[in-house]
């Protein structure tokens, strides 16, 4: 009778030990997937901030190269992306240089993307300034 016994309780540790290795394993997994799903949401978000980048310094340059700036306020959509550009182009009044001299025909450049992302509204902006001149002969 004393190795039934035995060999019951050697059984019913055997259960206990299973169920345990199945709780870890199960902790390890849910913890794994919240990781990777973590990282799938970081790496979704720098893609779309270096996507917003590139649309930012495209229409800067495009900007830029124009022969002759005009103040004024542009919205260009950008293809079927849901992103609008907001170009803004403004004379600088009363800008003068280190010797106290005014600077003239200064303008600042200001490109704005906006777009609609998890329910609301998202928007950068890049800026530089330009002489007007500089593509004039």
């Amino acid at each position: 009778m004393k190795t039934r016994r035995r060999t019951r309780f050697r059984s019913g540790f055997l259960l206990l030990e299973v169920v345990l290795a199945l709780a870890i394993f199960g902790a390890a997994a849910t913890a794994f997937t919240v990781a990777m799903n973590r990282m799938a949401a970081a790496a979704d978000l720098a893609q779309n901030e270096l996507r917003i980048t590139r649309i930012l310094e495209s229409a800067l340059d495009e900007n830029l190269s124009i022969p002759t700036l005009q103040e004024g306020t542009t919205t260009t959509p950008v293809g079927n992306t849901g992103i609008d550009i907001i170009t803004k182009i403004e004379l600088m009044q009363d800008l003068e240089n280190q010797d106290g001299q005014l600077l003239q025909e200064l303008y600042r450049v200001t490109v704005t993307a906006r777009w609609f992302h998890n329910d609301e509204w998202k928007e950068r902006a890049a800026e530089t300034w330009r002489y007007a001149r500089l593509y004039q002969p």
